[in-house]
């Protein structure tokens, strides 16, 4: 067995999306674990929806490497530290292959599931519907196989095959194109997970559903894809060297005060770090359900309201009147608060009709345009995260809009279709669209329970 955490990796990347990435991950990761593997999960990009699937699979906290929201230098630290203790790391791609942030220049594009794999120095899977293709197949592999030498592509995984004969026409396509085929998955209506606007739905939300829609991609990996020969590719990844990253490095402790994190089912978009900087800077870290918990956690003295989807729980929410209104009155304290997307639609007057915490003068309303994408970004004040003038980057992912009162004033500028003014700063309120990982920025951290301990 692979003793070396940090040796043992490799990237499952596709074409495009859509082509089966997230159900052959997770099943490899279920089918892994199911035969004594110690394995572990990670997803390229901001995505906060397939590590949940992952997690389930695995039985640990599923990690994102996004070099754009943490810088490249981070990643193989994040990845050595959420892969510890584990015999081997299976690492999700995002988009195609080659897909990552637009920009100008020749290179790989940033962000995407080749410059990750290139950080992480690991062979890489590709996954193929083969769902209307043959022989066409040999010339796709090999376009990508050439494309970029330096990513080393070490196999294919067939999705959706159709026959045993199509199958075979496959394999000596891929055997034309010098790749090996390390499985072969039949078309299985039955895999597939619920999607709704944003993708698909979460594995918090889903519930016995989603357990059940784990195991049963388990299953079909176990039977459909060599195992041994995926672990062989993982274990020809050469050493990776450095520290793996550790949350103590990053912020020092200071006075402990009580941060109540919401989560349950209408708030699953966090960061695994976030929470793992919040206790390294003094925090003892309180979950809080929206959805059922009608007070604060005792002694609460900071409250962080990451994304999700309140907009599926929106009449429930409103219903639960006690905790909005307790909301609305610590925020007027000027107590710190941190909402990002999701958390800032609850902190609204109103979303769609109903009503919530009302701590912002603002109405958010669905919209039928999606809006996505990286953003550079200068904070446009003080606030209990950043420094006026502060930079990052960070993500948009939302199907929401928000209209915002007179005289509030922005969280943050960029430039997009001219210059962008975007979220609140208000009291100890700081609530933005934008999405930044913590391990990225963890001055923020450090100064948000700097605050809090007050």
């Amino acid at each position: 067995m692979v003793t070396d955490s940090s040796h043992a990796r490799v990237v499952v990347a596709a074409p495009a999306s859509g082509q089966g990435k997230t159900t052959v991950v997770t099943g490899l990761l279920g089918a892994l674990r199911r035969r004594g593997t110690g394995v572990a999960p990670f997803k390229v990009g901001p995505d906060y929806i397939d590590p949940g699937y992952h997690r389930l699979a695995a039985g640990r906290p599923a990690r994102n490497l996004d070099p754009v929201l943490v810088g490249e230098e981070r990643i193989a630290p994040l990845f050595r530290h959420g892969a510890a203790d584990a015999e081997l790391s299976v690492v999700e791609g995002v988009m195609g292959l080659f897909d990552g942030r637009i920009g100008p220049g020749e290179g790989i594009a940033a962000g995407s599931t080749a410059h990750v794999a290139q950080l992480l120095d690991a062979p890489v899977v590709l996954v193929v519907d083969a769902r209307g293709q043959s022989h066409s197949l040999a010339a796709l592999l090999h376009g990508f196989r050439s494309y970029r030498p330096e990513v080393r592509i070490g196999g294919v995984i067939l999705n959706r095959v159709g026959s045993q004969r199509h199958e075979q026409v496959l394999r000596d396509a891929a055997d034309n194109a010098g790749l090996p085929v390390l499985g072969a998955i039949p078309r299985a209506d039955d895999l597939a997970v619920p999607s709704r606007h944003l993708g698909l739905v979460t594995a918090a939300e889903h519930g016995g559903e989603a357990v059940r829609a784990v195991e049963a991609m388990t299953e079909v990996v176990a039977r459909s894809v060599d195992l041994d020969a995926v672990c062989a590719l993982a274990r020809s990844a050469p050493g990776l060297p450095g520290a793996a990253w550790n949350p103590r490095d990053e912020v020092q402790p200071q006075a402990g005060a009580v941060v109540a994190v919401a989560g349950g089912r209408a708030f699953t978009f966090g960061y695994a770090e976030h929470v793992e900087l919040l206790e390294a800077a003094g925090a003892e870290v309180a979950v809080l359900d929206p959805l059922h918990d009608e007070r604060l956690p005792e002694r609460t003295a900071g409250l962080v309201l990451p994304g999700g989807f309140p907009e599926q729980h929106v009449a429930e929410l409103s219903a639960n009147t006690a905790l909005r209104k307790e909301i609305r009155a610590f925020a007027a304290t000027g107590a710190p608060i941190h909402a990002e997307c999701g958390g800032l639609l609850y902190l609204a007057e109103e979303l769609d009709g109903h009503p919530l915490c009302g701590v912002l003068d603002a109405r958010a309303r669905m919209s039928p345009r999606l809006t996505l994408g990286y953003r550079d970004a200068v904070a446009a004040a003080d606030s209990v995260l950043f420094e006026e003038g502060a930079r990052v980057s960070g993500h948009e992912f939302h199907r929401t809009v928000l209209e915002p009162g007179s005289g509030s004033r922005p969280a943050w500028l960029w430039r997009a279709t001219g210059a962008q003014r975007e979220g609140f700063v208000d009291g100890g309120v700081h609530a933005s669209y934008l999405h930044t990982h913590p391990a990225g920025q963890p001055e923020a951290v450090r100064r948000f329970v700097a605050r809090c301990a007050r």
